[in-house]
């Protein structure tokens, strides 16, 4: 008998029929998000009866051979769904959208008690704004969709300051010093439960390229970020972190921004 006539004829083959019905019902939950979990179910179960339907003799073979296919394309189809959904859940929680910037007005750049942000430097340059090579200015608004950062000022041999505040405080490395950053960080997020500025990045890059961390050794500056109380929409947090950068020329270092946990950095100049 030709191989279609023993594939379609013959009596119902029930467990093909029940391997068929769960890979559509399977296939459908695949596509549904909040129903993941019900599709990888029903999928394993149909494709284990579909192999199952195919040695039964003298049955029909056609449901089984069906629920096998559908099982093995729901998988991958429920397989592309949960990785977006863990994709946007994974932004959600980590990132923060697109980052934008705006510069402080010409007339506070030129006017020191308009702003704390010192004057542009005098010529071009052929780096693009926000890089290492052409930081932005101290008081730029930095921001994405859920934090907005802004330098408020930067204070160089900030030693004394450090050590006077906190008797506990370890003095500098030889040939280092401490800087003082004073930055504030505005949740602009509607999270009801809040979310804390700890996400916000704040670090110091040297000239020749290392990056340093405000906790890379235990200072702790007076009038410190506090990085683990929760904001709510609006909310704004202001404070110093402190930095053990050269004491040889501090400000040919920049300061890296990061609004957000996987955000790419803004640099801001360190003057």
């Amino acid at each position: 008998r030709p191989l279609p006539m023993l594939i379609c004829e013959g009596p119902l083959n029930v467990i093909g029929l029940v391997a068929l019905i769960a890979a559509v019902i399977g296939f459908i939950f695949a596509c549904v998000p909040g129903a993941l979990i019900i599709g990888w179910i029903l999928l394993p179960i149909a494709f284990v009866l579909g192999l199952v339907s195919l040695f039964l003799k003298d049955r029909s073979k056609w449901m089984g051979i069906t629920g096998l296919i559908l099982s093995i394309v729901g998988t991958v189809v429920g397989l592309v769904v949960f990785l977006v959904v863990a994709s946007n859940a994974f932004t959600d929680a980590f990132g923060s959208g697109s980052t934008s910037v705006a510069q402080p007005s010409e007339e506070a750049l030129a006017d020191p008690q308009q702003s704390n942000a010192p004057a542009a430097e005098e010529g071009p340059s052929s780096d693009e704004p926000g890089t290492r090579g052409n930081p932005y200015p101290v008081g730029s608004v930095i921001e994405n969709d859920e934090w907005r950062v802004v330098v408020n000022s930067v204070t160089p041999a900030a030693t004394k300051a450090v050590m006077a505040y906190n008797s506990l405080n370890e003095a500098p490395a030889e040939g280092s010093e401490y800087m003082l950053v004073n930055y504030s960080v505005t949740y602009l997020g509607d999270d009801p439960q809040g979310k804390m500025p700890v996400s916000v990045g704040v670090s110091y890059v040297t000239a020749d390229g290392r990056t340093i961390n405000s906790y890379d050794k235990l200072v702790v500056p007076p009038e410190s970020m506090d990085g683990t109380s929760p904001l709510y929409t609006g909310g704004t947090e202001t404070g110093n972190a402190v930095f053990e950068v050269p004491a040889k020329s501090p400000e040919r270092g920049v300061l890296a921004i990061r609004p957000g946990t996987i955000d790419d950095k803004v640099f801001v100049a360190a003057r």
